[in-house]
């Protein structure tokens, strides 16, 4: 019964520990962007299952949060996929644990401004600037937090240059109010079942999750572009690190970008920053074929 008890609060608490039954030698977890958790959980978690034969594990969450919890040694996997190469650089070097030494530049996916079709805001979305929408009384606006998740972090930046662009200084004030307004800010991993349920009449998404889950979106000007450069990289304490550049191996593979393309991401070609030869020569090699 003790021992039932143990491994119940170990799941339920959802720290990934250094336990022998986290380091099974077929199973890769993958820490990854709240925004790619259709894609990741559906598609590409699934197809590299029945590809490689090994098992997928997934967490999903804000960007910097993941980032933190590595840091605070509350988390460990295998990949690390990011929004945003500033997360990536935080985890780099002897004063920040080292956890990271390289990482690729892998894909993009734009800001957009997704509404629920359903919502009595929907037409004035069809008719009016996107802007003027989301000052309307009563309108209810889901958006991440800036300090632990990029897409947050360029929602602010975006309707801050919105703001100087459309010639109104409080513009910021009134369609987000402060920057953790605890009104509009939500987890990551829960903003789209909120716009969907109709809890919510609009938000701030990337292009992969409106494409993915037919959302109706409007693409700001460009102008106001802001975007997830997403990153992967396998972290430095990998328990299983043969099976995770497995994994960065297939994301990378033209099976794996063709995934993408189909989720609304945009597939860029790979750049590498960081120690190049501290990475798998597979990984290399497939970065070299993707060219």
């Amino acid at each position: 019964m003790i021992r039932k008890l143990l491994a119940s609060f170990v799941v339920v608490a959802g720290v990934v520990t250094a336990a022998p039954a986290f380091a099974q030698d077929d199973t890769v977890n993958v820490l990854y962007a709240g925004s790619l958790v259709n894609l990741m959980e559906r598609s590409v978690g699934p197809a590299f299952e029945k590809a490689t034969g090994q098992h997928f594990r997934g967490y999903a969450a804000g960007s910097n949060k993941i980032a933190n919890e590595i840091k605070g040694k509350l988390r460990r996997g295998d990949v690390f996929i990011s929004a945003s190469p500033k997360v990536n650089t935080s985890l780099m070097g002897e004063a920040n644990g080292d956890h990271v030494t390289w990482y690729v530049n892998f894909a993009e996916s734009p800001l957009m401004i997704g509404y629920n079709p359903q919502s009595k805001f929907a037409a004035d979305f069809k008719s009016k600037r996107w802007d003027q929408v989301l000052q309307e009384p009563g309108i209810r606006v889901g958006r991440t937090d800036p300090k632990l998740d990029p897409k947050g972090a360029f929602t602010v930046e975006m309707m801050t240059k919105a703001a100087e662009l459309y010639h109104q200084p409080d513009l910021v004030e009134k369609t987000l109010g402060a920057a953790e307004n605890p009104a509009q800010v939500l987890p990551e991993e829960t903003l789209v079942g909120r716009l969907q349920s109709g809890q919510l009449d609009a938000g701030f998404f990337y292009s992969t999750e409106t494409s993915d889950l037919k959302i109706p979106a409007i693409r700001p000007a460009p102008e106001l572009q802001a975007k997830a450069s997403y990153t992967l990289t396998i972290l430095s304490d990998a328990p299983n690190h043969a099976g995770a550049s497995s994994f960065v191996d297939f994301l990378l593979s033209a099976q794996g970008r063709a995934l993408l393309k189909q989720h609304g991401v945009d597939v860029i070609k790979p750049t590498v920053t960081g120690n190049v030869q501290a990475m798998p020569p597979s990984v290399q090699a497939v970065i070299d074929a993707a060219q």
